[in-house]
């Protein structure tokens, strides 16, 4: 890390501002021969601004420019930062960028900001994905579980399951290393008891793991029906403009519509599929066949049906074909008289909410249902959650080595055995947290960063 690294750190698109960061031992000195103010950014404090230009080694001007200098230690890295804050065109920027390079800089990888800073031990590992999730959150709730994680909640928790293991280990090792001296009894109900109260809250860790995923990656949904039941006018008002045409003549749509919308903090990838129905009409059978294709693998489906109508044979085809698929059955236009059979909808359908598709009327109540389907309602995302793949993984080690450990203790195996096992599920918990972690895995994190970052 003795190299100085520069990249931009704005998005690529026109803006406000632009931002050129500079990292490194040689921060101040490589800002300092691009930018020019009353005062060297050698000579400022941290946490401090200056007004000045950007110049190239000519002398020409490039733009008026505000320095920002953060000194290390405490900075977001660690190192001395300098960042350069230009307007926010791309020539401009990018040519900024080009001038830190030729001052002295190299530039930045993916992530190599925020890996410095895990490097230099200003976050652990969970907090630096947090760092990425947050960049990508689409939702509120998404980016409150990020920045959650950022702030450390998912490292506190580890870490309180972490400190009982190495208190257990620690026990048991002492107990077998050193019998003649004055070491508590290793009683074995006491530790099938702490390894069951780890392995119970390592399950809790892991069970909302998927939870979070819906509000991190959305949820394949599909708005089936048959023509006319209203889904065209479903789709737009939760995409809250026209993205479906609406007529009165049934088959209008033919294709898929898709848009992703958020209902009550979930991201839903909607699609809104031709209606369903037998026909000869060789162009409209393709979007039905479609239509029956998305339902297959949709991970939730918004089944519509028309309250002023009887339900007819397509409604009852589809509630079979959704026998087995998540579902909420959205009885529509119920500022019309009913006509619809209920009783036959709520026996199908765990999950019924009530709707004017037209009026926006009963919304609230769908998005209700919806989250009770999902499990979603009692989501806490400040608590602490897992979020990528290989939290995960690191946890369902270290669970199964819990597992292990227990069930040597019931086969009445050595408590080597058992101190063994509990050792690997520390091992687990410290490579969830990046305590020990192969260069390699810290690697295929960072590699997924935008650069900038």
């Amino acid at each position: 890390m003795e190299t100085t690294i520069a990249a931009i750190s704005t998005g690529n698109a026109p803006g406000g501002i632009g931002i050129v960061r500079i990292s490194g031992p040689q921060a101040r000195d490589v800002g300092d021969r691009v930018f020019r103010g009353k005062k060297k950014l050698r000579d400022m404090e941290g946490y401090t601004a200056a007004l000045g230009g950007a110049f190239t080694p000519e002398g020409e001007k490039l733009d008026q420019v505000v320095a920002l200098v953060f000194a290390g230690p405490k900075s977001y890295t660690g190192e001395d930062v300098v960042e350069l804050s230009c307007h926010g065109g791309l020539y401009v920027t990018q040519r900024l960028l080009e001038l830190v390079l030729q001052a002295g800089a190299q530039p930045a990888g993916p992530g190599e900001f925020t890996r410095r800073a895990f490097l230099n031990g200003k976050m652990d590992l969970t907090q630096a994905e947090a760092v990425m999730e947050l960049i990508g959150a689409s939702g509120e709730q998404a980016a409150r579980e990020a920045e959650a994680g950022s702030g450390g909640a998912l490292s506190r928790r580890v870490e309180a399951m972490a400190q009982q293991l190495t208190q257990l280990g620690a026990h048991l090792a002492a107990w077998a290393d050193f019998p003649e001296e004055d070491v508590p009894v290793v009683e074995h109900q006491e530790l099938r008891q702490s390894l069951t109260q780890l392995e119970e809250e390592l399950q809790k860790l892991l069970s909302g793991f998927a939870t979070g995923q819906v509000f991190r990656e959305g949820v394949r949904t599909v708005i089936a029906g048959r023509p006319n039941a209203g889904k065209s006018t479903l789709m737009n008002l939760l995409a809250g403009c026209q993205r479906s045409i609406v007529t009165q003549y049934a088959g209008t749509t033919r294709d898929v519509v898709e848009d992703t919308v958020l209902l009550g903090g979930i991201p839903l990838r909607l699609a809104d599929t031709a209606g369903l129905r037998e026909t000869e009409d060789p162009v409209e059978s393709i979007g039905v066949a479609a239509a029956r294709e998305r339902l297959r693998t949709a991970q939730l489906v918004l089944a519509v049906f028309d309250s002023s109508q009887l339900l007819g044979k397509e409604d009852f085809s589809l509630m079979e074909e959704l026998s087995s698929v998540p579902a909420v059955a959205v009885v529509n236009k119920t500022d019309l008289p009913t006509q619809v059979d209920l009783e036959a909808i709520r026996q199908r359908f765990a999950h019924v909410a009530f709707l004017s598709a037209a009026s926006g009327e009963g919304l609230g109540e769908l998005e209700a249902q919806v989250k009770d389907l999902l499990g979603t309602g009692k989501f806490d995302p400040s608590a602490g959650t897992l979020f990528t793949a290989r939290q995960r993984r690191q946890a369902e080690l270290a669970l199964e080595s819990l597992e292990e450990a227990r069930g040597a203790l019931d086969l009445g195996l050595t408590l080597d055995a058992v101190t063994v096992c509990v050792e690997d599920a520390l091992g687990a918990l410290y490579a969830l947290t990046g305590k020990q972690v192969s260069e390699e895995v810290v690697d295929q994190v960072f590699e997924t960063f935008c650069v900038g970052k």
